[in-house]
């Protein structure tokens, strides 16, 4: 036997009004419709509900019992829908984000601090992977990543903003090898590159307003952490190319100079991503919002 809940809350709405007439009206329904899927329900019960009189209708023995269950379902529902337009009105729960852990190390601890200060109701469980996880399976939330995504119909993506990286390096580097003036001059510099193999030429660009130069540059170190680059090029390693506030504390500190600085790498997108909901979830829309 297979029973459709809205019959047995269509039920209640019958016994507590006491007629289909008022029944039907507070439902915005025909009244032959509600007493032809009342019939219906009590065909597929096999029983009567209701011994319907010229004044009012009785329940019967079965419809008594039964139409406690119908008001057991109906508060339920109601307590369903007053804890999903809380939810909705005050962000809350457990939200779980998977972020490159530079970005989140460098340059959103104060955004973290102020969205736990500003959402007491929600707690933050940061994954902190260089590797793009798969979300779904891994109960995210949401993702942060950087750079071109992969097509994938289950997931949706907001653009949070873009990157415009530069070329930095330490005083002592440049003191050694000589301060680069012109793009063409970089093929004889040791590269600090994120690039998963070290040594292997990559397509380079930069751009100085209509001017642009193209060309190969060999990566001396190449590493997944933008942390580790930056200490490497603080050590005198060589040219660390990196968007400008990841390392503005060492610039302030003369601690490493711009090169280049009238060029610039292509901008890199940051993007939110999360699963292809229709609806967002306070608590995520929060999140993003604050990034």
């Amino acid at each position: 036997m297979n029973l459709a809940a809205d019959d047995l809350l269509l039920y209640a709405r019958i016994a507590d009004a006491g007629s289909f007439s008022r029944a039907a009206a507070a439902l915005g329904l025909p009244k032959s419709t509600v007493s032809r899927r009342l019939a219906a329900f009590e065909t597929t019960l096999g029983e009567r509900l209701l011994t319907r009189t010229t004044r009012r209708l009785v329940l019967t023995e079965f419809g008594e019992a039964l139409l406690e269950h119908a008001h057991r379902l109906a508060e339920e529902m109601e307590a369903a829908v007053q804890l999903a337009e809380r939810r909705k009105a005050v962000p809350q729960g457990r939200l779980r984000v998977t972020m490159p852990p530079d970005l989140a190390v460098l340059m959103l601890v104060p955004m973290l601090a102020r969205f736990g200060a500003g959402y007491p109701a929600v707690s933050v469980e940061l994954d902190l992977s260089p590797h793009q996880v798969d979300l779904i399976a891994g109960g995210f939330d949401l993702a942060v990543r950087m750079g071109p995504l992969a097509e994938d119909a289950s997931l949706v993506a907001r653009r949070l903003g873009s990157f415009a990286r530069g070329l930095y390096a330490s005083p002592d580097y440049l003191a050694r090898r000589g301060t680069p003036q012109a793009p063409e001059q970089l093929a004889g510099h040791d590269a600090l590159l994120l690039a998963p193999q070290a040594g292997r030429p990559l397509p380079m660009s930069l751009q100085n307003g209509l001017q642009e130069w193209h060309g190969p540059w060999a990566s001396r170190f190449g590493a997944n952490s933008v942390e580790l680059l930056v200490r490497m090029a603080l050590a005198g390693a060589g040219l660390v190319a990196i968007d400008e506030r990841f390392v503005r504390p060492h610039l302030a500190a003369g601690t490493l100079l711009p090169v280049l600085p009238a060029w610039t790498l292509p901008p890199v997108t940051a993007w939110a991503v999360m699963p292809g909901r229709r609806l967002m979830p306070a608590k995520t829309r929060a999140f993003v919002e604050a990034l």
